[in-house]
């Protein structure tokens, strides 16, 4: 089954980019219509999905947060990072990467965003 695990710092200042890692295993991320993607869920908050990137390597993102994000992925690792630029603490969250409509996800990093 495939498995995920989400890698990033834990703490990040207000202004600065964040990138958050996610090693895929026992699945590959060009399977064929696969696509991974990132949710967040902010203190006291639902989850939030953020975006994903597609088999292909065509990403889609949610359009509140476009601005400021970005996926990208490493198919030699079998990786893919989302990188969020200009945090603010609104952003602190715990992230989750995910294979989206199946269920699976990581078990979440959570990202604090301070001075």
């Amino acid at each position: 089954q495939v498995q995920l695990q989400e890698s990033g710092p834990g703490l990040v200042k207000p202004s600065q980019a964040l990138s958050l890692t996610c090693t895929v295993s026992s699945g590959s991320i060009t399977t064929n219509d696969y696509y991974w993607s990132w949710i967040r869920q902010p203190p006291g908050k639902g989850l939030e999905w953020m975006g994903a990137i597609a088999y292909s390597g065509s990403t889609h993102y949610s359009p509140s947060l476009k601005s400021r994000t970005s996926i990208s992925r490493d198919t030699y690792k079998n990786q893919f990072t989302l990188h969020l630029s200009s945090v603010t603490p609104e952003d602190t969250a715990v992230y989750y990467c995910a294979l989206q409509g199946s269920g699976k996800k990581g078990q979440g990093t959570q990202v604090t965003v301070s001075s």
